[in-house]
């Protein structure tokens, strides 16, 4: 019996060590596994209130910081040490951004909802160095909680002597007050996470009034790496990334980034409002992107077996609808913020943030429409002929007549949707940057072009619009028409002046005519000429010819009620909506509005004759080098046959 007890005993032991041995691997496996939750938004643009759209017919509410904090909180809950990341342009689009400058909402904010780290955008330059440099100083100085902004390729160009301008230097200032870091170091989990942020070469290009100078990403992701791998002993590289993804993979930034950068675990893309519901992979990178204005709260889920490399675990976009229910101690910050916009910035122009300033009965374009398709605009209609009527009302007795108004694509940022269009609303649809006041909102200016600068714009729509979405123009006083199958820079077939009374004129090329831009657009352009490599040029000029150096001395003041002030171009967009026939005491957008009006006609027509005829100069000289080069290919192939049949009549005379 003992002997049987004995033996029971020994199998028993050894059956308890193949247990134990059996599972001891995975109990390791599971200590030794390491995962992160990154949690992330890019391209707020000041949305903290819910925006209406428009989502397969049916009008929905969705973004708002306070749902949005409602969903980073559920994340939180299942991960407490997840990571909450932002990719740049979080401010600038709603009218929250006028008080960027003196009270910084938006890092004020986002600090409260628990951001771990940001990066800059081009946007946050909207109101230049120093407005920017303003934004740092007062969230610094407000004593609450802020999150940690990441910038690693910025510099600060000198003068001729080695000095700084005055504005740059208060940056500069600014950002090290602040605590602007190349990267920062977080460790969660018991992982050590390095964050660094750049600025893309896309999006430094859309911030000429910045100051500051962004030198190669790709280089400076390489000494941030290097530094993070080797310094930092980092376990997981994460870069917030300001420049973008895009279709064309060539062209794509962050996707060239992940490619050249490849020990970058994770980019947090932003710049191009891109939606990735699926991550974009390169090697070993992930590459994650929410959309814009807070619609989406990006869910990514790392993991990393000992000695492996990072893995997706799981990635997805929750969306950020009336779902979700409002947290009250954001909803609580953002209606202060709404009192502090009221009072320091709507009051100026005697309009109150939700008064309704005209009703639409249906609705306009989206920007994602807009974008897509290359063509005439509603919307654009509407902003270009706002910028004429305004400054009509502005001038008075002494309005000079104005030959046309052009807006860029890029500087429509939002829609009007059928219903009531509040003052916050039309200011939304030309939010964008400061004036020579300092106060938020650009102003419209007169430039003077010649005729044939006038159909050369028409040009850059055709031709530089399908390579850069913010280059499409609309206009009001030009009509055109262009074949897309034409030869670039040769696209518009014909351009004529639209007077008042409905007439079409010939554009005179050597004439002088009126336009009305608001300042940014004026800038911008002055460097067609690069972006057509030297084909093309227009070059803004005062009343007399001569090129205009100094844009802001050619705003246009609005002198209505006694007191000079900038006419911004938001405020001309809610004058020519209250200028409406009204209803029940209510302004109406009137139905001409509902469709397009022949300002812009594509015309697709691929006869041979409709692709060459009435060439310009740069079709005719690119016409010539073609026929040079087909008469010299021809011409040594024949010099080549002539000479293999001198070779064989030399073989037979030999034989």
């Amino acid at each position: 019996m003992r002997k049987y007890f004995k033996i029971s005993v020994l199998l028993l032991l050894i059956a308890s060590l193949l247990v134990q041995t059996s599972y001891t691997p995975t109990v390791y496996a599971k200590q030794s596994a390491k995962t992160m939750t990154i949690l992330f938004t890019n391209d707020l643009h000041d949305n903290f209130l819910p925006i209406n759209v428009e989502l397969k017919g049916v009008m929905t509410s969705i973004g708002g910081y306070a749902r949005l904090q409602s969903a980073i909180n559920a994340e939180k809950e299942r991960d407490k040490d997840a990571l909450l990341l932002d990719a740049g342009d979080y401010s600038m689009g709603t009218p929250f951004q006028t008080i960027f400058q003196s009270d910084s909402p938006e890092l004020q904010i986002m600090g409260q909802m628990g951001y771990d780290a940001v990066t800059l955008g081009n946007h946050e330059f909207d109101y230049r160095a120093l407005g920017l440099a303003e934004s740092l100083n007062v969230a610094k100085n407000s004593g609450v909680k802020l999150p940690q902004i990441v910038q690693s390729n910025i510099t600060y160009p000198v003068d001729k002597d080695g000095n700084l301008s005055q504005t740059l230097a208060k940056l500069k200032q600014a950002m090290e007050n602040y605590g602007v870091k190349d990267y920062t170091i977080i460790e969660r989990n018991g992982i050590k996470v390095g964050i660094f942020g750049l600025m893309g070469e896309d999006s430094a290009s859309k911030a000429p009034m910045s100051e500051a100078q962004f030198e190669n990403e790709i280089d400076h992701a390489k000494r941030v790496v290097k530094i993070l791998k080797e310094q930092e002993k980092a376990d997981l590289i994460i870069c917030l990334s300001h420049s973008g993804t895009w279709a064309k993979k060539s062209e794509s930034e962050d996707e060239i980034l992940a490619k050249k950068v490849p020990e970058i675990n994770v980019i947090i893309s932003g710049h191009t409002h891109t939606k990735l519901s699926q991550p974009i992979i390169v090697g070993n990178t992930f590459i994650g992107s929410s959309e814009d204005y807070g619609k989406c709260l990006g869910v990514m889920k790392v993991t990393q077996q000992a000695g492996a490399n990072w893995e997706l675990e799981s990635y997805e976009l929750k969306p950020i609808n009336d779902s979700l229910p409002e947290d009250a101690d954001i909803a609580e910050l953002i209606t202060n913020f709404k009192n502090v916009v009221q009072e320091k910035y709507f009051d100026q122009f005697n309009l109150k943030f939700d008064e309704v300033v005209a009703k639409s009965p249906f609705n306009f374009q989206t920007l994602d429409e807009m974008y897509n398709q290359h063509g005439e605009s509603t919307l654009g209609n509407l902003v270009s002929d706002a910028y004429i009527y305004a400054v009509k009302k502005a001038e008075g007795d002494n309005y000079i007549p104005i030959s046309a108004a052009i807006v860029p694509n890029g500087t429509i940022r939002g829609t009007i949707l059928q219903g009531d269009i509040t003052t916050a609303d039309a200011f939304s649809i030309s939010s964008l940057g400061i004036g020579a006041d300092q106060i938020p909102g650009y102003p419209l200016i007169s430039v003077y072009l010649t005729g044939k600068e006038l159909k050369t714009a028409c040009e850059v729509d055709a031709s530089i619009a399908p390579i850069m979405g913010d280059a499409q123009l609309y206009m009001a006083g030009v009509n055109f028409t262009f074949n897309p199958s034409r030869l670039i820079f040769n696209k518009v077939t014909k351009s004529t002046l639209l007077n008042t009374d409905g007439t079409t004129e010939e554009i005179d090329d050597a004439k002088l005519y009126r336009v009305v831009v608001n300042l940014y657009s004026a800038q911008m352009l002055s460097v067609v000429g690069a972006k057509s490599y030297g084909l093309m040029s227009i070059i803004p000029k005062t009343k007399d010819g001569t090129p205009i150096i100094d844009y802001e001395a050619q705003i246009i003041y609005n002198s209505e009620g006694g007191n000079k002030s900038e006419l911004k171009e938001w405020f001309a967009v809610v004058k020519y909506l209250q200028s409406f026939e009204k209803m029940d005491g209510v302004s109406v957008v009137p139905e001409y509005y509902n469709a397009t009006q022949g300002r812009k006609i594509v015309d697709r027509n691929n006869n041979i004759l409709a692709l060459l005829s009435n060439p310009n100069q740069i079709a005719i000289a690119v016409y010539i080098i073609a026929a040079v080069l087909i008469l010299l290919i021809v011409a040594i192939s024949i010099h080549f046959v002539r000479r293999g049949k001198r070779k064989k009549k030399n073989k037979r005379k030999k034989s």
